[in-house]
């Protein structure tokens, strides 16, 4: 076994997971989960923003 052959096999074992996580994807079961960290930044907080968190450099 020489040094292409292994070249290949990552080749090919690189191809499989990445047909392996579009299929993961797009599958139905993820749908949900994605839908719904989507819908993250709409989220309304109640709870205010502190301004300690934000300081201004004058100067």
């Amino acid at each position: 076994m020489d040094i292409n052959d292994l070249r290949s096999l990552l080749t090919v074992l690189c191809l499989a997971c990445f047909v392996g996580i579009c299929l993961w994807a797009y599958s139905r079961g993820a749908r949900a989960g994605f839908d719904e960290a989507a819908r993250l930044p709409f989220t309304d907080d109640d709870a205010p923003v502190s301004a300690g968190g934000r300081h201004s450099k004058e100067g």
